[in-house]
């Protein structure tokens, strides 16, 4: 089921009829009019309707599912939850929750985070005081419910946040056992950013009539974000050119650093806090909870100019006012262009997106331009930037990766690095083919 709400028009948050304590958090806050997905949610969740909405990060899908379980709850009682949201990792739950705790500041209501990584007894003692509303991992939820210390029976609305990447992480058996677990009669509300064929299946199996709202074309990014890119032939090359960039653009002052790896995002850190005065961090799988938290932390308060992560910070992190993001290799997994270039140009204000491509990234690049229904342009390096020799290692390891490419595309491609059989080896091997079919004859 979809819906068509005809051309958005501005309009302030009085029209959805929203307590008193609401509006004043959100004027507290500063929101003006709400955004896209906001005007067309929150009318639709407030009247019960489930909902699948399809919109990029950055257009204010939180505090559209937010503000209606807050309307809907109101205030305080009990002991157990009686609204459940879902986000796929430890910084999205407390940035989730935050975000909850802000709007609900002139309520009594309980709102706390599960996730894992950490202890279960600070969680446990939490839920024993009472929780009105909770946020959390699909794992760590599944962890308090087993342990018989979450009470599932009062649960009547569930929200599932950023469902493509709990589908990329394989969080849907999880997901499943959960549905089996809490009351079957609720309302249910999905957001992604994109909808692949496992968000398809999702959708198919738990949200009953939804009305589909979808903000933007699915893999779309932002119209704020100006993208482009550099061809760049190597490592060191790359090096050079974020260097430059770093010195003489003042105006790249909070930057977000986006490596493929977590051991090029090091040596990205390294190289920075070594050759630059910048202020640096550095954030990826193998940095535990408490560093990357205070990175983000450091990063979004500014008091760093440079942020260098792998895609564990691609998906979902709020961070306001973050004026160019660097993609230092290009993702191959394409959607996940779309969501690192989207942690610029939020809420309505502009952003760059750069990208350092070699000779097999443009490949990735023109396929990223196919998803995207857009040409990103390629600027000239500038002059003063060294443009270092490839090394023959980094030679071979692009050449196969354009042939991994080409064999995905067509199966009987061999490429240049296909196993070739020695002539003189087929020719023996013909031989001994021809005295077995000889001998078989023979007998």
């Amino acid at each position: 089921m979809s819906i068509e709400l005809g051309i958005f028009e501005a309009m302030s948050f009085e029209a959805f009829a929203l307590n008193k304590q609401l509006l004043s958090a959100i004027e507290s806050l500063g929101y003006q009019e709400p955004t896209e997905i906001q005007y067309k949610t929150i009318p639709l969740a407030l009247a019960g309707h489930d909902i699948l909405g399809i919109a990029q990060t950055g257009t204010g899908k939180t505090a559209a599912y937010l503000l209606p379980i807050l309307m809907k709850i109101k205030f305080a009682q009990g002991t157990t939850p009686r609204a459940l949201i879902f986000v796929p990792t430890r910084e999205l739950t407390l940035q989730v929750m935050n975000a909850a705790k802000e709007l609900a500041i002139n309520t009594d209501l309980r709102i706390m985070a599960a996730y894992g990584g950490v202890g279960m007894k600070s969680q446990i003692e939490a839920l024993q005081e009472g929780v009105d509303i909770i946020i959390a991992t699909p794992g760590r939820f599944m962890d308090l419910y087993l342990a018989g210390e979450l009470k599932v029976k009062q649960i009547t609305t569930m929200v599932l946040d950023e469902a493509d990447r709990m589908m990329d992480m394989g969080f849907m058996p999880q997901i499943r056992k959960i549905l089996e677990v809490i009351p079957s009669k609720r309302q249910n509300l999905l957001f992604s950013a994109t909808m692949p064929d496992k968000v398809t299946v999702l959708t198919e199996e738990f949200l009953e009539f939804p009305i589909r709202i979808e903000v933007t074309p699915p893999a779309t990014p932002a119209i704020t974000i100006k993208q482009m890119a550099y061809k760049t032939p190597n490592i060191k090359t790359k090096i050079n050119l974020l260097q430059y960039l770093l010195d003489h653009h003042p105006e790249m002052n909070r930057i977000m650093v986006f490596a493929r790896t977590k051991q090029t995002a090091e040596n990205i850190f390294k190289y920075i806090k070594r050759k630059t005065e910048e202020e640096v961090r550095v954030i990826h799988a193998n940095k535990g909870q408490n560093t990357r938290l205070n990175a983000m932390d450091d990063f979004r308060e500014g008091n760093i100019r440079v942020l260098v992560t792998t895609d564990v910070t691609a998906r979902g992190i709020d961070i306001s006012e973050v004026s160019h993001v660097v993609n230092f290799d290009v993702p191959v997994v394409y959607d996940d262009y779309v969501h690192r270039i989207g942690r610029t140009g939020r809420a309505g204000l502009s952003g760059m997106a750069v990208s350092f491509a070699n000779h097999a990234e443009i490949w990735h690049l023109e396929r990223i331009e196919k998803l995207i229904r857009m040409q990103i342009p390629f600027l000239e390096i500038p002059k003063e930037v060294v443009i270092e020799e490839t090394p023959f290692e980094e030679r071979q390891e692009q050449a196969k990766e354009i042939d991994a490419i080409k064999k995905k595309e067509d199966p009987d491609f061999q490429g240049a690095f296909h196993e070739k059989k020695n002539p003189i080896k087929k020719a023996k091997e013909k031989d001994r083919r021809r005295t077995t079919q000889r001998r078989k004859r023979g007998r």
